[in-house]
């Protein structure tokens, strides 16, 4: 695993952030605007962004005096992708399961 990954997955790791995630999900947001959705300071909501941006979950963008967040998808598909190491290990699994019960049958 390496290193952005983990950080993403640190990133994950919190119910709180992955419901900021969701929410990027749909539009760009300042802090003020996520922390709208949350009955915590903005200070909190901060900490959470700065934990997503460290994770590259997200990127931030000054526009004058407005920090704008967004989803960044290439730092979810290196999450995405270090899970398909197990989709692969299943397929292995599941297609030796199935000869082995074709070979039962037959």
């Amino acid at each position: 695993m390496t290193d952005a990954q983990q950080l993403g997955f640190r990133a994950l790791s919190d119910p709180t952030r992955r419901r900021i995630l969701q929410l990027l999900a749909r539009e760009d947001l300042t802090i003020a605007e996520v922390a709208e959705n949350f009955q915590m300071t903005r200070a909190a909501v901060k900490k959470h962004l700065a934990i997503l941006n460290e994770g590259h979950l997200i990127k931030v963008e000054t526009v004058g005096r407005t920090r704008r967040n967004s989803l960044d998808p290439d730092g979810l598909r290196r999450v995405y992708d270090w899970f398909g190491f197990f989709d692969q290990f299943w397929d292995d699994r599941l297609n030796a399961l199935k000869s082995e019960i074709e070979k039962d049958v037959q």
